[in-house]
This record gives C-alpha cells, sequence and structure tokens, in this order.
C-alpha cells in the first residue's frame, strides 16, 4: 500500500521500486514493513505484510515502533548540547565524572564512550541468546548501574582509542553522565531539549513501561521453532542505548532539524560527524565511519549519507539522510514467521539503496 504526498506521475516508478523492495522483505521473513522515502520535492509511504500475524490487518503507515539503537543520535544531541553549555568536555575521563564507576574510568574519555572505542566489555554479551531468556525476563526491570557493573568486572576489550567495537555498554555510561552533570535522567534531558521543541508527540522514553501506545505492528521472534510474539517488553534493558519508541514521522523530523542546524551549533554538528577512520569499521551494515552516535553509511551511488540501524526483540529500523537533506529514508519492519537470514538483512541494503540512489 502506498500513501503520496505529491501524487505526481514523475514518481510512480520510484514509488513502485520501493514497494517491490517492501515486498520481498516480506517474502523473506518480514511480518509487516514501513517504508518513508523523500526525493528532493517527493515523498511517499509504502507498507507491505500484515501489522498481526494471521490477521489481514495491514500496517499502520503511522504506526508506533521500537527504535533501540536509533536511540543513540538522540543521546548524543543532549550530550553536543551540554558540551556546547560548558558542562560536558569530550576529552575528559570517565573517572573525573564518575569517580570509581569503571576500574579503568581513567583511561577512557567521553569521547570514546560517544563513538564506541573505549574497549568496554558489551553487557549484553554475558546475556544468553535471545529466546527463552528473552520471555524469563521480558518484564524485568534492570538498573543502569548494575548492567555497566557487568562490564566493569570484564577486563577491557582493547586499549581505548585504538579499535571500535559497537558496545551498548558505553551509552549507559553516558546515561549516568548525563545524570551526573544535570542532576536529571536523561529522559528528561532528551524529551526537554529534543522532543519538546521539535514537537516529536509520537517519539516516547517508556522506562519501564512495556506497552507500545498508539498504533503499531506486532514483532515476533522465534522460540522453540514457533513465532512468538515479543511486542510487550520492559526496554529498560537497552535503556539509554536503546530504549525509544517513535515513528517514521518523526524520525524524518529529528534528522531533518539535525542536518539543517536546529539541534547543534556548528562545533559540535562538527564533532558528531567526525568520523573513526573506515579501516576500524568492521561488522556495521552499511557503516562506513562512525562519529559520535550516528555513522556514515556507504551507498551504491557515494552520497554523502548518513544516520543508523537497529534491532531489538521483533522490530529492526534503519534511518538515513544526506547530508544536503535531499534524499531520506526511514525503513521499519517487524520481525515475522521465520529467522532473518543473510539474504534479508542483504535485501535490507538493497531496499534502502532503491530508495535512495535508484
Amino acid at each position: 500500500m502506498t500513501q503520496t504526498t505529491t501524487g505526481r506521475p514523475e514518481q510512480t516508478a520510484l514509488q513502485q521500486a520501493v514497494q517491490q523492495a517492501a515486498d520481498q522483505l516480506v517474502a523473506l521473513g518480514a511480518a509487516g514493513v514501513q517504508f518513508r522515502v523523500a526525493r528532493g520535492d517527493i515523498s511517499f509511504v509504502v507498507t507491505s505484510g500484515v501489522a498481526e500475524l494471521g490477521t489481514d490487518r495491514p500496517v499502520p503507515a503511522d504506526g508506533r515502533f521500537r527504535i533501540s539503537c536509533i536511540t543513540k543520535p538522540f543521546v548524543a544531541v543532549a550530550v553536543l548540547q551540554l558540551v556546547a553549555e560548558g558542562r560536558i568536555d569530550l576529552d575528559r575521563t570517565v573517572e573525573s565524572y564518575l569517580p570509581g564507576l569503571l576500574p579503568h574510568g581513567e583511561k577512557i574519555t567521553i569521547r570514546q564512550l560517544m563513538q564506541h572505542t573505549s574497549g568496554l566489555y558489551n553487557y549484553m554479551d554475558s546475556f544468553q541468546k535471545p529466546g527463552d531468556r528473552f520471555l524469563r525476563d521480558r518484564y524485568k526491570h534492570f538498573e543502569p548501574e548494575d548492567l555497566v557493573a557487568i562490564a566493569a568486572a570484564k577486563p577491557l576489550e582493547f586499549e581505548p582509542g585504538s579499535k571500535f567495537a559497537y558496545c551498548n555498554t558505553n551509552y549507559f555510561v553516558i546515561g549516568l553522565l548525563i545524570k551526573k552533570v544535570t542532576g536529571r535522567s536523561y529522559r528528561d534531558e532528551i524529551t526537554e531539549r529534543i522532543l519538546e521543541p521539535l514537537g516529536l508527540t509520537d517519539t516516547f522514553l517508556p522506562g519501564d513501561d512495556p506497552n507500545i501506545p498508539g498504533p503499531h505492528a506486532h514483532g515476533y521472534m522465534q522460540i522453540g521453532g514457533e513465532s512468538v510474539d515479543v511486542t510487550l517488553m520492559n526496554p529498560s534493558e537497552a535503556g539509554c542505548a536503546g530504549e525509544i519508541i517513535s515513528t517514521t514521522a518523526d524520525l524524518d523530523r529529528f534528522f531533518t532539524a539535525l542536518f539543517s542546524g536546529k539541534l547543534l551549533n556548528e562545533p559540535e554538528f562538527t564533532e558528531m560527524t567526525t568520523v573513526v577512520p573506515e579501516d576500524m569499521i568492521e561488522d556495521l551494515p552499511m557503516g562506513i565511519g562512525y562519529g559520535l552516535g550516528i555513522m556514515k553509511l556507504g551507498n551504491d551511488k557515494d552520497l554523502d549519507l548518513w544516520g543508523h540501524g537497529s534491532g531489538i526483540p521483533g522490530y529492526s529500523t534503519f534511518a538515513a539522510t544526506t547530508r544536503d537533506l535531499d534524499a531520506r529514508v526511514q525503513l521499519s519492519f517487524t520481525l515475522g514467521d521465520r529467522d532473518f537470514s543473510v539474504e534479508a538483512e542483504e535485501a535490507v541494503v538493497r531496499a534502502v539503496n532503491t530508495a535512495l540512489c535508484s
């Protein structure tokens, strides 16, 4: 199903290509897909699949979903606003702000946390693989300090600053940093600094609330050979690294505001988009560089493309924009009746390239 905002005849080929890409994702295992595309003055939304397995309810074009790791650009903006206010210095150490939190906190800077070069152990690697463990813990509350403590009990994976390794522990430490310097939670800071000024009324930091409010598609996980509905979950396990719920429209507004200078001054925006060398990046789909909470993305046309991808039980999301905002995409899909294969992951990359480069 396609929803357009201009209806011009020249949109037809692009819309059809994006629709086919969305349909292919469903054929490869997604339950439902939302796909928002903007190219110049052309914009449209396509959907495919169903909102809930066993029904014929279509995926709502304005549906909400868990954006998981795309939470990180929101957190990074809040931190960089605090940098502009002189309350955080990117090159000070964790130890200088949060003494005693990490055994090697005197070696790790705030910049290294934000760009995933800290060397910290990823607390998620200590959990059992998803499945029975998810069912046991899906409503459990996790304290940020407890998750950081899991990482603190492990040796550093590498010398800080020497390698890149994507690690959610980094952003849990950042959440604690925000609370230390402001006296308020990162949820309060993101709400006041980003959500309210931009009018992102469909974006939420749910805390311990397991629900997705408003229209949404259901997400599934393969457990014991069956598709289990995992829509409801306490997202505190993802926390500052990935708890936000949003929509494709709100994500588009956020990235448009970020790249049009409404959220950061030029010095802080430059910090955000200064990336680690490409040869440090491994196993980061489309990623050819990582800045502060944001990725530089490879693509078929060598567009100056930026954004982030994400995954959380039941939901996967990708959001990207060219630096000049001329081409933008937000793609969210719910996992369905089978495990998502390598072929399906490759189809996501092709879909994004179809939307932005065809």
